[in-house]
C-alpha cells in the first residue's frame, strides 16, 4: 500500500472494532496525517545520537512503511505513558524522547500506528484491567486474549496491523500470543530494548513482540534480536506437559506433546530430574523477586493513590511490601539453582520446548489464582533464568488455540530461523 493509503485502512480497521475491544485495547491512535507521513518516511540514515543497536547494522529499513502498535510501557515523544493506568501521568512527566525500542524500529523504516492498553502495570497474565475494560478475544468475545500484553495481542490478532510490540516478564508475551493464536518473542533481561520501558521488575522485565506469520516474525527477530542462518544440527528436546501440570487439560496437553515432537524428542529421564528438581519452588520464587521488586518501584504513590489502583494490583505491591528478608533471600537462592540448571542444559543442548498456556483462552469466571499459578508453572522457569522465548501458536480442536515455548540460550539463536521455517 501507499503510505497514504496504509494510515487510511489502519483508521478503518480500528474503526471496525467492537466497542469494547477497542476501549480495552488502544490507548492512544496517531492521527492519519501523520501515520502517513511516517510511513513514507526514509529513517535509514538517522543518526540515533549513540553507537547503533547491533543488529540494526543488518537490517535498516527492513521493515519499511509497516504500521505497528506499542505497549503503554514504552514512551513515545509526546504522548502521556500510563501503563494501563489511570493516574502514572500525573506522577510522571510525559516523554519528551522516545523509548530506544521506537527509535530502532524508526531506524527499520517502521511507524507507530498508536499504543495499547494492557494489564494495569503489567501485572496479570490474563488480560483484564477494570479501567478500561477487560480485553476480549477478537475471535471469541466471550474470552480474554491474556496479559499484560493484551492489546498488542489483540490488535495483532484481529488483523489491524502485523506487528505489535509488548513485554514479558512473567508470560505477558508468551500468554497471549498463545491464547489469540500468534507468534510471540521475549528477549532478554536489562538490554537495550527494554531499560528505558516503566518496569514492573527490573531483574526479569523484556521487551517483546507480536506477529501474525511466521515470515513477519523472522523479519522482525533479524531486524531487533539480531540474524543467524538456521542450522541442520540443532539439538533440542521436550518435557511434555503432564510431567509440569498433571492436571493440565488434556485436549492442550495432547496438541501440545504431538506439536513439539514434530520438533525434538521428549527429554530422557536425567534431562528431566535435572531440569524439575530445581523448578519446584519456581512459581514462588518469580512471585517473590518480580512483586518486591514491583513493591519499590510503586513505593511512594501506594498510599496516595490507592484508590486508583485496581484493588488486585494495590494489593499485591502493598503485601510485596512485607515479605521478609529471608523470603527474599530464599527466592534469590531458589533463582541462582534455576540459572545453574539453564547452564547445565545449554551445554547440551540449543533449545528447550514447553507448553505455552495450562489450557485455551479463558472466559472471565475462569480468570483464577489456580489458572495464574498453572500459568506460572510453565513460564516462570525461563523468566527466572532469563532467557529469550519463542512463541509458536498451536491450533486446538475446538478452534481455540494454544502454543509452545522455544526456549533459547541467546536472543540471535539459529533455532529461531530453523522453527519459524517448519
Amino acid at each position: 500500500m501507499t503510505p497514504a493509503k496504509a494510515a487510511r485502512e489502519v483508521q478503518a480497521r480500528v474503526a471496525s472494532l467492537s466497542p469494547a475491544l477497542r476501549s480495552a485495547a488502544i490507548a492512544w491512535l496517531q492521527a492519519e496525517p501523520e501515520l502517513a507521513a511516517a510511513l513514507g518516511r526514509d529513517n535509514s540514515a538517522l543518526d540515533d545520537g549513540k553507537n547503533s543497536y547491533a543488529p540494526m547494522e543488518f537490517a535498516r529499513n527492513s521493515l519499511h512503511g509497516i504500521p505497528y502498535f506499542l505497549k503503554d510501557l514504552f514512551d513515545f515523544a509526546g504522548v502521556p505513558t500510563r501503563a494501563g493506568s489511570t493516574f502514572l501521568d500525573q506522577v510522571r512527566p510525559t516523554p519528551t524522547r522516545d523509548s530506544k525500542i521506537v527509535r530502532q524500529l524508526r531506524l527499520a523504516g517502521a511507524a507507530c500506528a498508536g499504543k495499547t492498553h494492557l494489564v494495569e502495570f503489567a501485572s496479570g497474565l490474563t488480560g483484564e484491567n477494570p479501567h478500561y475494560g477487560d480485553c476480549p478475544h477478537p475471535r471469541f468475545p466471550d474470552r480474554l486474549t491474556g496479559g499484560s500484553s493484551s492489546g498488542s495481542a489483540a490488535l495483532v490478532a484481529a488483523g489491524v496491523v502485523p506487528l505489535a510490540i509488548g513485554t514479558d516478564t512473567g508470560g505477558s508475551v508468551r500468554v497471549p500470543a498463545a491464547w489469540c493464536g500468534l507468534y510471540g518473542f521475549r528477549m532478554t533481561p536489562g538490554d537495550a530494548l527494554v531499560r528505558d520501558a516503566f518496569p514492573l521488575s527490573h531483574a526479569m522485565d523484556t521487551a517483546g513482540w507480536f506477529t501474525a506469520h511466521a515470515g513477519d516474525m523472522l523479519t522482525v527477530c533479524q531486524t531487533l534480536a539480531g540474524y543467524a542462518p538456521a542450522r541442520a544440527d540443532l539439538r533440542g528436546c521436550f518435557l511434555p506437559m503432564r510431567t509440569l501440570l498433571p492436571n493440565a487439560d488434556a485436549a492442550t496437553a495432547l496438541a501440545s506433546d504431538a506439536a513439539a515432537a514434530r520438533l525434538c524428542e521428549p527429554a530422557d529421564a536425567a534431562t528431566q530430574g535435572d531440569l524439575l528438581a530445581p523448578w519446584r519452588e519456581a512459581v514462588d520464587a518469580y512471585l517473590t523477586i518480580g512483586m518486591s521488586e514491583a513493591h519499590a518501584v510503586h513505593h511512594d504513590w501506594l498510599a496516595p493513590y490507592r484508590k486508583h489502583y485496581d484493588p488486585l494490583i494495590w494489593q499485591r505491591f502493598t503485601d510485596a511490601g512485607a515479605f521478609p528478608a529471608e523470603k527474599i533471600t530464599k527466592a534469590r537462592d531458589v533463582q541462582k539453582g534455576i540459572w545453574e540448571s539453564w547452564r547445565q542444559f545449554f551445554f547440551n543442548y540449543d533449545f528447550l520446548v514447553l507448553p505455552a498456556v495450562p489450557g485455551p483462552a479463558p472466559r472471565k469466571a475462569e480468570c483464577t489464582p489456580e489458572l495464574r499459578r498453572n500459568i506460572l508453572t510453565l513460564t516462570a522457569p525461563a523468566s527466572l533464568g532469563g532467557h529469550p522465548v519463542l512463541t509458536v501458536p498451536l491450533p486446538l480442536p475446538s478452534g481455540l488455540t494454544a502454543g509452545l515455548q522455544v526456549i533459547l540460550p541467546v536472543a540471535n539463536s539459529p533455532v529461531v530461523p530453523w522453527v519459524l521455517n517448519q
